[in-house]
């Protein structure tokens, strides 16, 4: 940002400096970030890669408009949700061959609901969060209806107790390692173990924290796994999203919607099913070639990237933001739910005020983009790809000038069905 803005000398010296010192500071040019804005709703929707354009230009100009179907095979199409998936497999510690990528985040928690379910055919619980994203809910229903189980809602913190009372009738357990409300990290590798100690299975919803920092899913022994490809990965919106599943569930996997990509023989147009080997079966219909190149060519952004070190840089940012948090905008009325414990905090710090829909449509307005959610809480999301310290900075006194001055509208009219 150019606009002067007056800030303490010592979070302004310490912003530069940090940001002197970033190891990942010339990650930035790969990205396509417009002059003059600071974007912090990266966990819900990334900004451009630089790689994007040109490669989304060669699929439509070249492959489809000269290639036509031949591009199927010349241009590998086909393969694409395998390769695609075997990318991002490696982005969340998986070994090559478990992950497909292809379809939407619901459609592929769908599948891994139900396909865990099957897994278990004896146990009649399916355990998921109460304050998981609405669709993790909705869908454990519907799996739920459709199989005869019954879904228990326990936090993650309540977990341990909960399956040394009932674990032995728990088919699957889902939840996040973050919580997308208030970015609290949860313990995957603890949460897992107790799922398989009770003999259930364990399913990730890593939406918002694929690529955001280190998954290791199999070294953690996670069974199942979903995430999108359009918050941390930037693969655009509605990217195509993800489906894991480690390699000991393949030959009983059963999923759901048996479409004819994931036959064995898919061109032999066989009357009955037959599902392919390995995570090819998860495959449901035709892939969505444009968005799902847009997002081979987006993970690109991530070439020669170490994520523990995007994992270290991002808590830097998510604890700098909260010390300007703490000196900027608690004297006004401001708190934050995003655990102060690094340990405990994903990529994003969330703030509560009760004005937060009208602070942040101020805040846009002045080049910081940030959202909320209902009905007070202003999330901040961090991509240590590109996000610097000075960003953040300049975040905290924009909202600190806006609330000193009530410079905004504390309900503004709404600019349309996206908060």
């Amino acid at each position: 940002m150019t606009t002067a803005l007056s800030a303490p000398a010592d979070l302004r010296e310490r912003a530069a400096r940090l940001d002197a010192d970033d190891p990942l500071a010339p990650l930035r040019d790969r990205f396509l970030l417009p002059p003059d804005v600071v974007h912090l709703d990266g966990n819900s929707l990334g900004p451009l890669p630089a790689a994007v354009p040109a490669a989304l230009d060669d699929v439509v100009r070249r492959q489809w408009a000269t290639g036509l179907i031949g591009s199927w095979n010349a241009a590998g199409w086909w393969e694409a949700p395998l390769r695609v998936g075997d990318t991002i497999g490696a982005l969340i510690g998986a070994a090559p061959g478990q992950t497909v990528a292809g379809d939407s985040t619901s459609v592929q928690l769908f599948t891994a609901l139900d396909a865990a379910a099957a897994l278990r055919p004896d146990r009649p619980l399916l355990v998921t969060d109460p304050g998981h994203f609405p669709t993790d809910r909705y869908l454990a229903d519907a799996v739920a209806r459709r199989r005869g189980l019954e879904v228990r809602r326990v936090p993650p913190s309540d977990l341990p107790r909960f399956l040394a009372a009932e674990g032995r009738q728990v088919a699957v357990v889902s939840y996040a390692p973050v919580d997308f409300r208030t970015g609290e990290l949860y313990d995957v590798r603890v949460l897992t173990r107790a799922a398989h100690d009770a003999g259930a299975l364990a399913l990730w919803d890593l939406c918002h924290a694929a690529g955001a920092l280190p998954l290791e899913v199999d070294a953690l022994g996670v069974d199942l796994a979903v995430g999108c490809g359009y918050k941390f990965l930037s693969g655009g919106p509605g990217a195509p999203a993800f489906l894991y599943v480690a390699h000991r569930h393949h030959a009983g996997l059963e999923t759901p919607l048996p479409g004819w990509t994931g036959h064995a023989d898919p061109f032999g147009l066989a009357r009955e099913y037959t599902p392919a080997p390995g995570i090819a079966r998860a495959r449901i219909g035709t892939p969505p070639i444009l968005s799902l190149l847009a997002l081979e060519a987006a993970l690109t952004a991530f070439d020669g990237v170490d994520l523990a070190r995007v994992r270290a840089k991002s808590l830097s940012l998510t604890g700098f933001f909260l010390r300007c948090a703490d000196e900027l905008l608690t004297p006004l009325g401001f708190s934050s739910v995003t655990p102060a414990d690094p340990g405990r905090r994903g990529s994003q710090v969330t703030l509560r005020h009760p004005h937060a829909r009208g602070l942040v449509a101020a805040l846009a307005e002045r080049g910081v983009v940030a959202d909320m959610r209902a009905p007070d809480l202003l999330r901040f999301g961090v991509n240590a790809l590109y996000t610097s310290h000075r960003d953040l900075l300049t975040a905290a006194l924009r909202l600190r000038d806006l609330t000193r001055d009530a410079a905004y509208d504390p309900a503004p009219p709404t600019a349309g069905p996206v908060t």
